[in-house]
């Protein structure tokens, strides 16, 4: 019973998928108690263009009077009129959510009818078993569900009324037809799949048999509390739709919030979860951050970071079908219902304060959702990574990377990824720009290598993916490993760094280059693909470009420019034990085919920013020889005193020397 979209959603057909991946939803959210017309205006100002998959609504049917927000889980009538508002406002909500892409789930109330009597918001009476379209007959007998039943006897708990709600009998054809019926009007008017409350006080058979009468295929998920150890559990239900699995959501919280993040390597169905493609999952929701409904070690809005941590880490990990809950702060009061004023109150957004909590638009959730659509493409979990505490990282391969830190101090380490070099959006603190030139918050720079030097705050997360990554020229940038050799004969403490980029005056009359207002407009980007030398690697740390000017703004403020490394064809036996540039970032290197003392430069660098594939460099030797004097090289593209070298090549010079090898790789 599930659309291709809540498919794709799910990750089951995820290996369908090319890379990279174009974003597609995989997430929903649980407007609680919004009324319609709110939802329709969060579809078009938020959930659409933040790439939200769905919303589940409150019941959209006749309900008991009352502000509780329990009153809209005891039905009177199929009649759709409730306090979330009228059936045209109802049907406007769907039709402008469905242009924006989003889906609309309804929270469908099945298993009873309500309790006492009275006269619902549309008018209709009810009382004594009696409401407009059901009688006694379509009843269970009154019975009461007692604690210990639903340990142990299964008949109690499907028969019986849960909390004194009048218990429909869902085998009769009569009650089946009914309640498909109100299902069928609901998707007619564009409902596009159904939570179905209180799933474990139906039998399957019962559940099958209403959706056999239902048309299409709206997807559906049941409302299963199972902890473990109940006569009904929740894996009973997988094969009339998908399952919520509260496992999930007690197990989260009590790791996050008493235990060790580095024991969720194996999250999911290892820990007795049922399988991925079968669940819906949550940190948490309605009834468990109220401390109802399966709560324990729940982590709710009221957890501040801890709460954005959780989410980062759901969204984030390859399980499941996601909900993400969005509340409003109930002051304590956990019967109470939504506040009095709308969430979009006359241009005003009435979140984030004493009325409506709205943690769907908090930058980490929303982030985190950004983060899930684009990784969707590769479903496994790479490059795992734990401190045997409270810090984590993980990959989704190429597609993506994320770390953790809910320690007290910084988390400082080289992460490996599968990520490709460049500079990324941290999607929990900023976005892209629509050109994807820039980001609005924080970035992340994963070297050629791949690795990312990551200092990361206490109680603080990033997550890049594959389409986060900043382009500096519109997006037509040419990244190419290239190399280069400079050879100088060095004594110890003596280190080579060298400056490059393009001419000022050259690229400012013929490239159309203002290198005066914006210096960068003539350095090379790049991304150091060898961080493995000790000594050189934190002279390299937060480099970003060759350019002309010595250390970056981050950069360590040793660095002459931008550092090279010792290298040899062969290391002679009397040095003792080889070092290799593959394991030790210098030494022995394959690339140079010429002799000791040859200083090596590998990286990735854009070679869009190049001249014809050309760019100019100089070496200065710290501590040594200084600078190189001017240099006449043949063949050069314009006028220059510098070492003309290819992009993408690999490229042979000597200190002072005319003279230059490049070749291919």
């Amino acid at each position: 019973m599930k659309s291709l979209k809540s498919t794709l959603a799910l990750g089951v057909a995820a290996t369908l998928l090319s890379a990279p991946a174009v974003s597609a939803p995989t997430t929903f959210v649980h407007l609680f108690e919004w009324n319609w017309s709110d939802v329709a205006n969060e579809c078009e100002t938020f959930l659409g263009p933040n790439g939200y998959a769905a919303v589940q609504v409150s019941p959209p049917n006749e309900h008991i009077q009352g502000d509780q927000w329990w009153t809209r889980y005891q039905p009177v009538s199929y009649q759709i009129q409730s306090r979330g508002g009228s059936e045209a406002e109802f049907v406007d909500m769907i039709s402008r959510c469905n242009a924006q892409g989003v889906e609309i789930y309804v929270d469908a109330v099945i298993n009873h009818m309500a309790a006492g009597s009275g006269t619902g918001v549309a008018g209709n009476s009810y009382g004594n078993k009696q409401y407009s379209v059901y009688g006694p007959q379509d009843f269970h007998d009154t019975c009461t569900i007692n604690p210990e039943d639903y340990g142990n006897d299964r008949w109690r708990v499907q028969n019986c009324e849960l909390v004194g709600l009048p218990d429909l009998n869902t085998s009769a054809t009569y009650v089946q037809d009914t309640l498909a019926g109100y299902l069928n009007y609901l998707t007619n008017l564009g409902v596009a799949g159904f939570r179905f409350d209180a799933s474990k006080h139906m039998s399957v058979s019962d559940i099958q048999g209403v959706l056999s009468k239902v048309n299409g295929s709206p997807l559906v998920f049941q409302e299963v509390i199972d902890q473990g150890g109940e006569a009904v559990s929740a894996a009973e239900y997988t094969g009339t739709g998908l399952v919520t699995e509260f496992k999930y959501s007690t197990q989260l919280g009590n790791t996050f919030r008493n235990g060790q993040l580095s024991w969720l390597s194996s999250f999911g169905e290892a820990w007795g979860f049922l399988p991925s493609y079968q669940a819906v999952v949550f940190v948490d929701n309605h009834d468990n951050q109220r401390g109802h409904g399966g709560a324990g070690n729940v982590i709710t809005f009221e957890d501040g970071r801890l709460y954005d941590l959780a989410n980062v880490f759901m969204l984030a990990w390859p399980y499941g079908y996601p909900k993400v809950m969005s509340s409003y702060d109930f002051h304590g009061d956990t019967d109470a219902g939504g506040p009095s004023v709308p969430v979009h109150n006359n241009g005003t957004l009435e979140c984030y304060g004493s009325n409506w909590k709205c943690e769907h638009r908090w930058s980490y959730i929303a982030g985190g959702v950004d983060f899930r659509n684009n990784v969707n493409d590769n479903w496994n979990v790479t490059d795992w990574w734990d401190n045997g505490n409270n810090q984590i990282a993980f990959g989704r391969g190429s597609a993506g990377h994320v770390a953790i830190n809910k320690e007290d101090y910084t988390m400082n380490v080289a992460l490996g990824t599968q990520m490709t070099a460049g500079v990324y959006c941290n999607v929990l603190k900023g976005e892209l720009s629509q050109d994807g030139s820039s980001c609005s918050g924080e970035t992340i720079t994963v070297n050629g290598d791949g690795s990312i030097n990551t200092n990361l705050a206490a109680w603080d997360a990033f997550a890049i993916h594959q389409n986060s990554k900043i382009t500096t020229t519109g997006g037509n940038e040419d990244w190419q490993r290239t190399v280069i050799f400079i050879q100088a004969e060095t004594a110890s403490g003596q280190d080579m760094f060298i400056r490059g980029g393009i001419d000022h005056d050259y690229a400012n009359n013929n490239l159309g280059r203002n290198c005066q207002t914006t210096n960068f407009e003539c350095a090379m980007p790049i991304t150091h693909n060898n961080l493995r030398n000790v000594t050189t690697a934190p002279w390299k740390s937060n480099e970003f470009y060759l350019d002309w000017y010595g250390a970056e703004s981050a950069q360590d403020s040793y660095a002459e420019g931008t550092a090279m490394d010792w290298t040899t064809d062969v290391w002679p036996s009397s040095w003792g034990a080889v070092k290799t540039v593959a394991v030790d970032g210098y030494g022995e290197e394959p690339l140079n085919l010429w002799g000791q003392h040859y200083w090596m430069l590998d990286v990735q660098m854009d070679c869009s920013k190049a001249v014809n594939g050309w760019f100019e460099v100089k070496a200065f030797v710290k501590n040594g020889q200084g600078w190189e004097s001017d240099i006449t090289q043949s063949g050069a593209p314009y006028s220059s005193n510098n070492h003309f070298a290819q992009c993408g090549k690999i490229n042979k010079f000597d200190f002072n020397g005319n003279s230059a090898e490049i070749s291919d790789f």
